[in-house]
């Protein structure tokens, strides 16, 4: 499983979903999905963005996390 920390950045700088979109010229939608964690896939543009905007790597936006399935599948 990946984990975007993209609502924890924007809750500690206090930006808003409108407001990032608006600074980066991203789509609202996008956006909101990658806050609430139910984005699917996403475009290496806008990773690209968001890192640019926030002055962050990756690994600071997205996380790896190994989900249960995994751990059972391998034990």
């Amino acid at each position: 499983m990946v984990k975007c920390h993209l609502s924890k950045i924007m809750g500690e700088r206090r930006i808003k979903i409108s407001d990032l979109a608006r600074d980066t010229g991203l789509n609202r939608g996008t956006l909101t999905r990658l806050y609430h964690e139910t984005a699917e896939r996403i475009e290496l543009d806008v990773v690209d963005a968001l890192c640019t905007y926030f002055s962050c790597g990756i690994a600071e936006l997205f996380e790896h996390l190994p989900n249960s399935a995994e751990k059972s599948s391998d034990q």
